[in-house]
């Protein structure tokens, strides 16, 4: 009767830890969506689709054949692979929401220079 113990376990709940390899895919995306000011939408998407993170995750990997002429072979299957973890959308939001703070940090600082000269 060990096994039935086991029978409903879960990840445990909080970010996800990505691989090295994980976190630079995931910080290409993450840098991509602070650039083009997305942060907002994508905070509300990543938030609305969180039950869904590991459809999302197979559908990845259903596309990955015509993925591969936009992205190189390993990135979207990395980020499928870290899409199928249960933290992953938390990471994904911390990562964009440091980023963007960071940037407005950035642009701040960027707007009070020319003042001071």
């Amino acid at each position: 009767m060990n096994w039935f113990k086991h029978a409903f376990a879960v990840e445990q709940q909080g970010p996800a830890q990505p691989t090295e390899r994980q976190q630079q895919v995931v910080g290409r995306v993450c840098n991509e969506i602070v650039r083009r000011h997305l942060s907002t939408p994508a905070l509300i998407f990543l938030e609305m689709s969180r039950p869904l993170n590991f459809v999302g995750a197979q559908v990845l990997h259903f596309f990955s054949p015509f993925l591969t002429i936009f992205t190189d072979t390993n990135s979207h299957q990395e980020f499928a692979a870290f899409l199928e973890q249960r933290g992953s959308i938390d990471y994904i939001c911390t990562q964009i929401e440091q980023l963007e703070s960071k940037s407005e940090i950035d642009s701040e600082q960027v707007q009070k220079s020319p003042e001071s000269s």
